[in-house]
């Protein structure tokens, strides 16, 4: 079976979705009507911004999402997936490809998703930071330990066996980098972002979502949508607004996610957007496994 993956904030680069508009009619129709509907030209952005540009948050995410989105309905019939996924943004991209949600509705919400997040990160100074080559269980322990009244710090991003991203006020992130390194982390890394994405402390954009998300109308998909909150596929359309919104504060289980769609009979991963960090993450949870191939469309 296939299956199609959709990348998160973090994949962006100068020059995405630039042959696209070049060589395919429908393409630059999406991205002018992208245009359009953010209300300022992220295409020139995307084509010929620099990468500090790219990196504000009410650029990166729409522009990995139109990149994702595009790419797949461009497609045609080669969308042949089965089944579909996304690492955290990039659930918004696989739900459209899924036939969930509008190419429109899509976009105004994860324009939405970007400015929320963006004011929850000015109003709380925080972060995240990677963990490298420790077990899950241990990051957990450790997370629980230094987390206190208005001190908090929580599991992520579980990304793949060996690399999970934790999340909280900058405090309690440096405290439990310094714990994990005691611990054995090999790498205790705190990440340039402007946040701690996937936290208690997104609250605030949590709710500004929810409203956004509730007056939107969804469908069920076509096939399969596997969501990050709790790893598992989902057909109702009701059961996918309530993870959707469930997700900003809640941790990303994408290894679980991976292997659940393994169980359900994934054998072909593509990846369809731009970078190659999911490819990367699926070779290590797919490990020892025989008959698993993994792509990706650019």
């Amino acid at each position: 079976m296939k299956a199609f993956v959709f990348p998160g904030q973090g994949a962006q680069f100068t020059g995405m979705g630039k042959d696209l508009y070049d060589t395919n009619p429908k393409a630059k129709e999406l991205f002018d009507k992208a245009n359009e509907i953010l209300g300022f030209e992220i295409t020139k952005i995307m084509f010929e911004g620099t990468a500090e540009e790219l990196k504000q948050t009410k650029v990166t995410q729409p522009a990995v999402f139109l990149h994702s989105v595009i790419s797949a309905i461009c497609l045609g019939d080669q969308f042949d997936a089965e089944m579909t996924a996304g690492h955290s943004l990039g659930e918004f991209s696989a739900l459209v490809a899924a036939g969930a949600l509008s190419f429109e509705d899509g976009l105004r919400l994860v324009s939405k998703r970007a400015m929320a997040m963006q004011k929850a990160c000015e109003a709380a100074p925080s972060t995240m930071a990677a963990i490298i080559a420790l077990p899950d269980e241990k990051i957990e322990e450790v997370c629980a330990e230094v987390s206190s009244e208005g001190n908090i710090v929580v599991p992520a991003n579980y990304n793949c066996p060996g690399q999970l991203v934790i999340s909280g006020n900058i405090d309690a992130v440096n405290a439990a980098c310094e714990k994990l390194k005691e611990a054995g982390a090999k790498r205790a890394l705190v990440l340039p972002v402007g946040g701690a994405f996937h936290s208690p402390l997104m609250q605030p954009a949590k709710d500004e979502l929810q409203a956004a998300i509730e007056a939107t109308e969804f469908s069920n998909p076509r096939i399969p949508v596997y969501q990050n909150v709790d790893a598992k596929a989902h057909t109702d359309a009701a059961e996918i607004k309530q993870n959707l919104i469930a997700q900003l504060t809640a941790p990303v289980k994408w290894t679980y996610e991976v292997q659940q769609m393994m169980k359900d009979g994934a054998t072909d991963f593509v990846e369809c957007g731009p970078g190659k960090a999911l490819q990367g993450m699926i070779l290590k949870i797919a490990k020892g496994v025989e008959g698993i191939t993994i792509s990706g469309i650019n």
